[in-house]
């Protein structure tokens, strides 16, 4: 463990020793503050505060906490023989207040941005809730812009992203679990499910993973996604991410559990499954053929992004029988003066598209998108004509980039399997390709995510299974949960049967 234990160290009744114990333990820090100050009316409430400046609210500190105890006349309203008492119930004027006498719990909590309160004569202190940091405001994702849907999105507060959930989800089974994680950062985390809905293995397995883990910081949720996820060598994500409130809040309501981390507007949700991959929040806002018709678009294209540049190496090279002659011929000539053959300029082509593509992420937006644009043509345009590659080549990586880039759940995959399907084509031809895509199922069929397995409601159409999988099927046929997920609660809304009889 890297955090250094300081049980050996306790309070004592002399406030000096105890503001000499603080100062000595965050010597070099010049942000770390004490304000001494006594009652004018009562000599015994000889008090200190102790804060990190830009953690807490100045206001607060100094109407609710100082001010109250530094003019009032004490004398005439409390009971000296239990100062300390007294003062946290009568005059100090916060929504939280806690007494501890823990070195360890002490320093975690002014570290956090809680205020320390130390009195003359008592051996314990005062932890009052005043954390006032600046912290970015409510709006709209970058990642998940919507045409229709909720604007809002999370931050990197964890207590502004529950209340955004609790806005949506107003069920006292809603229940919440805080604990901190890495040794030297005390990140703060939370757990997040609905009672009568989560599989209790399901949580229970989530605290598990959280207890196993021993790191001394943890600055996002990626730190945590990594180290709890089923497969940590599959490129397929077992473990769901997103920073939207409305999706996390459509997950608990699944039966899903959640995992909030502090300073990371990204939340995580678990058991996640292959499906949800392909889906978008805007398909449930959207009318149903149309969300149907999308959500078909965005598999098709994830599936064809890195089938695509398999299927035309392996038919060129091998099996060029498959195309008709006009084509043939027209991909001949194209190819006539060019010197490297077709795969090594589809892995040339492919690699400098994604080195365009990150290069557009990093840069300004504006800047970026220049970059994406003419980038890609001048470098493509320059490339034929210099004839390194062909015309025919180019438009492949041209639909392989696009299509890659329509489902941004599915990037990291479709990158790795765009190589290995490439890789299998222009070694054994279309037999490759059958055989990588024969690999790819078996690992996909054989991936668990928190037990749950990950081709959960792809391959069947029975019951309600595959309502929500390849389309969106109308809310009035959605009436139960996801099966196993949902296992514990299933009906979701009262069957069309039921309606017809409200109806009526």
């Amino acid at each position: 463990m890297y955090k250094k234990s300081l049980n050996n160290r306790e309070l004592t009744t002399s406030l000096e020793q105890n503001i000499s114990l603080f100062e000595g333990i965050f010597k070099g820090d010049a942000t770390f503050v004490t304000r001494r100050f006594q009652n004018k009316h009562l000599p015994a409430a000889k008090c200190c505060v102790l804060y990190f400046d830009g953690m807490v609210n100045i206001e607060v500190l100094n109407e609710n906490i100082i001010i109250p105890v530094l003019d009032n006349d004490l004398s005439q309203q409390i009971d000296n023989e239990n100062l300390l008492d007294e003062l946290q119930y009568k005059v100090i004027a916060a929504n939280k207040i806690k007494v501890s006498a823990d070195i360890d719990t002490i320093i975690g909590s002014v570290i956090s941005g809680e205020t320390l309160f130390l009195l003359e004569g008592y051996d314990t202190a005062l932890i009052i809730s005043s954390q006032g940091w600046e912290k970015r405001t409510v709006a709209e994702p970058e990642s998940a812009r919507v045409v229709r849907g909720p604007r809002d999105g999370f931050t990197e507060s964890i207590k502004v992203n529950l209340s955004l959930v609790r806005r949506r989800i107003k069920d006292p089974g809603l229940k919440i679990k805080f604990r901190k994680i890495g040794t030297r950062t005390q990140t703060e985390t939370c757990i997040c499910y609905i009672e009568g809905l989560v599989m209790d293995g399901i949580v229970k397995e989530l605290e598990s993973r959280l207890d196993k883990i021993d790191i001394d910081a943890v600055l996002d949720s990626g730190y945590i996604q990594e180290l709890i996820r089923d497969e940590p060598f599959s490129p397929f994500e077992t473990v769901g991410a997103s920073e939207r409130p409305d999706v996390i809040a459509s997950k608990l309501l699944e039966g899903r559990a959640a995992l909030f981390v502090d300073s990371s507007p990204f939340v995580l949700t678990v058991p996640f499954i292959l499906a949800e991959a392909g889906q978008a929040n805007e398909d449930y806002y959207n009318n149903y053929i149309f969300s149907s018709i999308n959500r078909l678009l965005r598999t098709t294209s994830a599936i064809m992004s890195f089938t695509v540049p398999a299927l035309f190496q392996a038919i060129v090279t091998f099996h060029q029988e498959m195309l008709p002659t006009q084509l043939l011929l027209s991909i001949s000539a194209a190819r006539e003066g060019v010197p490297i053959p077709t795969v090594f300029s589809l892995f040339t082509m492919l690699i400098i598209f994604d080195i365009v593509r990150e290069a557009g992420i990093r840069m300004p937006a504006p800047i970026g998108q220049t970059i994406s644009i003419v980038g890609t043509l001048v470098l493509g345009q320059a490339a034929v004509e210099a004839k390194l590659v062909s015309a025919p080549v180019v438009i492949i990586t041209a639909l392989t980039g696009i299509l890659t880039l329509l489902n941004r759940n599915l990037v990291t995959v479709t990158i790795v399997l765009r190589f290995l399907f490439l890789a299998a084509a222009a070694f054994f031809g279309i037999y490759g390709f059958i055989f990588a895509f024969i690999i790819t199922t078996v690992h996909l069929m054989s991936i668990r995510s928190f037990g749950v397995p990950y081709m959960l409601g792809v391959t069947t159409v029975r019951d309600h299974d595959g309502q929500d999988i390849w389309i969106r099927a109308p809310w009035w046929t959605m009436t139960l949960r996801p099966k196993i997920i949902g296992m514990r609660n299933l009906a979701r809304q009262a069957s069309g049967k039921d309606r017809r009889k409200r109806w009526k």
